[in-house]
This record gives structure tokens, sequence and C-alpha cells, in this order.
């Protein structure tokens, strides 16, 4: 990291958090961040769902919310980005403060609640990104909507054209009952909504679904037989956690979702569980408390095709993404992995 990136992470950690997060937005837009390009390499180079990615490392839901910066993100190193979550209609989300910093954790607690500006807007955006590079889009459900699961496939019709990938959010603990459409029936009804949805778009894309890392064993086997039952392309495991195990921080009695390094393990556990019941038929994308190129890896070897991250990014900067990414490379190669493949779910009996 350089000198200047630490000073401006020191100043952007005297803001609150919110504030800094945005200014962090507005800085990248306004083209005052040095990016570097993306990185790749035939070991690096991965395939997830059908989608070619230069990498396997890519950025997180929730750092981009309303799609403001595809341009100078596409641009920092990122092998696929994550945008929103989108709702059909904008909502402010939930009263703030809702973002609090645990620097003595490396974590992060959120209860953002779904805030951002609506399909309409973020659709326009999205028809405006760059061309080239893989995005996709998370798809959210209004706080006082009547038909939450039909609020995932309005927002995929309307945004789907201009994506790449969309992800069904229904693991985010800042809207009520929102985690309930996990349950078996729920979660194939829902399902069964989007892919209609999917079918119907100009261009077919892949659907992800995005899960909880505080399911059960018997809850965690349900998702896995509605996931391949259902033709989902990909899981993404995990979204935040409610847990509040081990932490440090005064902030730790905050509401919210925990994101950050105190994520890792019971994340990468879900993952491995997961790929021990899809047995490899469903890709999986691994997120939760990457910190480093070897949290990464091994996410990939307990089955992750691919990661993503946020949250580290508030206390290491945005150099963090090709640090990752140039470690892959070398982890890779020091074992004898001619690409990522090659890596997927060989340490996996290590997290079960």
């Amino acid at each position: 990291m350089s000198v200047a990136e630490r000073l401006g992470l020191a100043l952007l950690h005297r803001c609150d958090p919110e504030r800094a997060h945005g200014l962090s937005i507005a800085a990248l837009r306004a083209g005052l961040v040095p990016l570097p390009g993306v990185t790749t390499s035939p070991r690096l180079r991965t395939m997830l769902a059908g989608l070619v990615l230069p990498n396997p490392v890519g950025l997180a839901a929730g750092f981009d919310k309303n799609a403001q910066a595809l341009a100078p993100l596409s641009r920092a190193g990122f092998g696929f980005l994550e945008v929103g979550a989108a709702t059909p209609r904008p909502q402010p989300g939930n009263p703030r403060p809702r973002l609090f910093r645990l620097t003595e954790d490396a974590a992060v607690i959120n209860r953002f609640g779904f805030n951002n500006d609506g399909m309409e807007a973020i659709a326009a955006r999205l028809a405006k990104r760059p061309a080239g590079g893989i995005v996709g889009l998370n798809l959210g459900a209004n706080k006082d909507s009547a038909d939450r699961a039909g609020d995932f496939a309005q927002v995929l019709a309307r945004c789907g054209p201009h994506v790449d990938f969309a992800t069904v959010n229904v693991s985010s603990p800042n809207t009520e009952k929102l985690r309930d459409l996990q349950g078996k029936a729920a979660l194939s009804a829902l399902l069964a909504g989007v892919m209609e949805t999917r079918a119907a778009l100009p261009r077919p894309i892949p659907v992800f679904l995005k899960i909880a890392p505080d399911l059960g064993e018997a809850e965690l086997a349900e998702i896995a037989e509605v996931a391949l039952a259902s033709g989902l392309d990909a899981i993404i495991a995990t979204n935040t956690t409610l847990s509040r195990d081990g932490l440090k921080s005064p902030q730790a009695a905050e509401a919210g979702g925990l994101s950050g390094a105190p994520l890792f393990t019971k994340s990468t556990q879900v993952l491995a569980r997961l790929s021990q019941l899809t047995e490899g038929r469903l890709p999986l994308v691994g997120v939760g408390g990457i910190c480093s190129a070897e949290d990464a890896y091994a996410k990939i070897r307990a089955g992750a095709s691919a990661v993503q991250l946020y949250s580290a990014m508030v206390y290491q900067g945005l150099t963090l993404v090709p640090r990752i990414v140039d470690g892959l490379e070398r982890l890779l190669a020091r074992d004898g992995f001619a690409n990522v493949a090659q890596a997927v779910g060989t340490g996996r009996k290590e997290w079960l």
C-alpha cells in the first residue's frame, strides 16, 4: 500500500463510515484514484456459469449499490463486478447511523436495508456501462412490498438486458422476514418466477442465489436441492452474519449484518458443505472475510470457482485487489495448478 493510499484511508476513517463510503465512490468517479487495470493470465482465467472471467476476484454487491462507478471499477483489477441491490422502487433504507467500522476486528456491521435509487435509475446507468468486462446485478425486494417474490422478477425484467448475470438476494438480514424466502417452498416458488422472467429476456443470463451463513445443516441441504432442481447457475456463499462471536470492538452490539475478517471461517465452512452437497454440479462463489490472497485461495480450495470481496477494502484500500490477484497467481503456480479450475475443491475436507 502506498503512502498516498495510507493517507487517504486515514482521512476517510476520520469521517462517518457512510459518508466515507460516499466519498470513495465520488473519488472513483472523479478519477482521483489510481487504477491498475485488470490482471489476467492463462492460470487466472476462470469460467463461471458460462462467463469467462479474466481472473476469479470479484467485487461483492453493496459497494456500488447504484451502479454509479462502473467505469472506474472496471479498471480496478476485478475480474467481475456485482452492483446493487436494486429494488423496483427507490427506497431510503433504514435510519442512520447504519454503517459501523469494527476496527479492532477488521470488520463492518451494516443495517442499510436495501437503500437504492430503484431499478429505473440503475437500469439507465447499466445501459451506459463500459464495453467489455463482466457486470452483474444483485436483485432485491422493497421493504413494504406485498409481493416480495415478484419484486425479484420485476427487477430482472427491467435490468436483465443490461447485465451479464443476476443474483437473487434472499439473505440480507436487514429487511424484515426476507430470509424467510430461503425456506424450501418459498424459495422454489420465487426461483420459478425468476426463471420464467429470465426465459423472456432478449439474452438469457446466468442467475445466482446468495445465501446466509447462519443456516443449519437441514436448511443448507434444502437450498442445495432447490438450487439444483430450479436450474440456478451458481450459489454465492455467503452474505453477512448475525453472529457476534469473539468480537472485541465496542461497536459489536450494533444491529445488522457483520462482514469482514470474523466471517471468514463460518462462511468458508458453509461454502465447503455446499460444495459437498452439490457434488460439483453447481459453481460456487466464495464471499466472506477475504483479506488476502491466502484467504481467496482457501475459498477456492474449499469449493469456490470464484470469490468476491468488499469489507477488507475498508481497511486495506483498493490496491488490495491486484495484491490478491497477483498472490493467487503465485499460489496456484506454487502448487502446480495450471488454472483456477484445477484447484477448486482440493482442500474442501479441511473445512468439513
